[in-house]
């Protein structure tokens, strides 16, 4: 029962740092990252796909970005959407080929840029902390149902503390990558 609730939290607590992770790979550094682009979604036939599923996206340059869509007849729908979407990059296209050139981003945009990721980091803290809340409410109902000991509610209380510490560390550490990389000129 225990063990049980442990894995749940423990499970739980990977997913936010993974959902931080993905999070943070969007944000725009000074160099290019196929986390930019690659969560964009391009309408085509009708359909919403993810660019991704529908294009091979590399980086060829420090500073650029390049979309190879499998369908050569989708370029400019894939154009189009890059337009459309918060980047604010102009896609170059050599009808096979979309290049993204990545500017150098500006000493107030990248203070922007880590005070966006320093919230990202405290909501994905706030998640793990309500994972382990959610946790020490089961627990105690255990004990009170006296399916468990107190001793025995202590010591899972004690582990799913040592675990909400070694994610939260996980999530900091995370944080300040990225922060760093950021600020990185």
């Amino acid at each position: 029962m225990i063990d049980d609730i442990l894995d749940d939290a423990e499970l739980r607590m990977m997913g936010a740092v993974h959902s931080l992770e993905h999070d943070l790979s969007g944000y725009r550094t000074g160099r290019a990252s196929t986390g930019l682009v690659e969560r964009l979604t391009v309408e085509m036939y009708g359909t919403e796909m993810k660019l991704n599923q529908m294009a091979a996206i590399s980086t060829p340059e420090p500073q650029q970005i390049a979309i190879r869509p499998y369908d050569a007849s989708s370029v400019s729908a894939v154009e189009r959407a890059i337009m459309k979407s918060d980047l604010g990059m102009m896609p170059n296209s050599d009808g096979k080929i979309i290049r993204l050139n990545i500017p150098p981003l500006t000493e107030e945009r990248r203070r922007e840029l880590t005070r966006q990721v320093h919230k990202r980091v405290e909501e994905a803290k706030i998640a793990v902390r309500n994972v382990r809340r959610d946790a020490i409410n089961d627990i105690r109902a255990l004990q009170t149902d006296k399916k468990i000991s107190e001793d025995d509610s202590h010591g899972a209380q004690d582990k799913l503390q040592k675990l909400t510490d070694k994610y939260v560390e996980d999530i900091e550490h995370h944080g300040k990558a990225k922060e760093a990389e950021i600020m990185e000129v």
